[in-house]
């Protein structure tokens, strides 16, 4: 009896308060959101969300809407939504259950697969949008509009996440391309130059390498220049032999701390061939001894060097041969010939793609 009543006491000691609500995730902000203006377009891309606002993941996200205004700068991001335009909606893989979510320090191998034909969580989304205000190029203005943009995270509810940096583009004029520019290169590297568009001082420039005519898949267009480039001229380091690039270039105009960049210039395309011989090898030396002549030579410092040859003739004449059609890889050779006769000697260095070095110095001997 004392037992049952020490129960019934300890049951009634507690107070039962209202249900919480349930947790409603949406997720974090689009990173990485940044926009610039190419020409007539604004070209925006940002990281798609993969985490909520609570660091738990995969992203309770349906899509990311993106928003467009012109106008003041003073109007607030809540008033840029209301007031714009929404210029794009990305759709976005999701979770099947919003609830079946990871913790910040649980292992990705225990997420759930998204399902959706959207984007995947985590990458780099790109939008363009063609700006609502004709542009005059190749003018100057300095009455020029702003256009806005900010981006939104959509739950699969329809909630939204946090929202974005604001980024901006100016409507002014955009500079005038560069002409096409001119392609030479070395065995180091290829230097790209072109001539500035008239009449646009201070204007600076981006290089691009364009996916080649014949190769499919390839991303239409590289940027090689990180930050634009003051000099019409630019020095691709990347040297690949029998490789087809090609170049454009754009022109970067800068006005109240936006920048606005023209469309590319017209390509230039060029197959890198290797035509460039090697060095001529050195320290050529001949050594006779019974019925042949022992030669050694310093080795070449090519990279793609793919052998040697050796050439021969009568000392008293002045034209010699070669007698290894083959390359060699050593750097010794041993040439058996008649005894009491004097014969000269050269080596050439050939590389991979079949360019022969000049010949070395010559040297002369008689086999004994």
């Amino acid at each position: 009896m004392i037992l049952i009543c020490s129960v019934a006491i300890l049951s009634g000691c507690g107070k039962r308060g209202d249900p919480l609500p349930p947790l409603v995730r949406v997720p974090v902000a689009p990173a990485d959101f940044a926009v610039e203006r190419r020409a007539a377009h604004a070209d925006l891309h940002f990281t798609v969300p993969a985490t909520n606002t609570d660091g738990t993941r995969p992203a309770n996200i349906a899509r990311v809407d993106i928003y467009g205004f012109t106008g003041s700068s003073t109007v607030s991001d809540d008033e840029l939504l209301r007031r714009g335009t929404r210029v794009a909606s990305v759709p976005v893989k999701a979770p099947r259950d919003p609830d079946a979510i990871v913790e910040p320090d649980e292992p990705d191998a225990d997420l759930e697969p998204l399902e959706g034909s959207g984007l995947d969580q985590g990458i780099t989304a790109h939008v363009r949008e063609d700006l609502p205000t004709p542009v005059a190029s190749g003018t100057a203005s300095n009455e020029t509009g702003v256009r806005y943009y900010i981006g939104v995270g959509i739950s699969t509810s329809g909630r939204k996440g946090l929202l974005s940096r604001r980024v901006a583009v100016s409507l002014g004029p955009s500079p005038d391309p560069p002409s096409k520019p001119d392609v030479t290169y070395d065995e180091t590297s290829v230097t790209v130059t072109w001539l500035p568009p008239p009449a646009a001082p201070g204007v600076a420039y981006h290089v691009y390498e364009l996916a080649a005519l014949a190769a499919a898949g390839k991303d239409p267009e590289t940027r090689l220049t990180g930050v634009p480039v003051a000099e019409a001229r630019f020095v691709d380091p990347r040297i690949e032999w029998d490789v087809e690039r090609c170049y454009a270039v754009s022109s970067v105009d800068s006005h109240d701390r936006l920048t606005s960049e023209s469309e590319t210039s017209p390509r230039t395309c060029v197959t890198i061939a290797d035509t460039f011989a090697p060095a001529a090898p050195a320290g050529l030396t001949a050594v006779a001894s019974d019925g042949a002549i022992d030669l050694t030579w310093d080795p070449s410092s090519e990279k793609d060097l793919a052998g040697y040859q050796v050439l021969r003739g009568m000392s008293s004449g002045e034209s010699i041969a070669v007698i290894t059609p083959a390359p060699i890889q050593e750097t010794t050779f041993k040439d058996s010939v008649p005894s009491g006769v004097r014969y000269a000697y050269a080596v050439r260095a050939v590389d991979k793609a079949g360019n022969p070095s000049a010949p070395s110095t010559r040297v002369a001997a008689t086999a004994r």
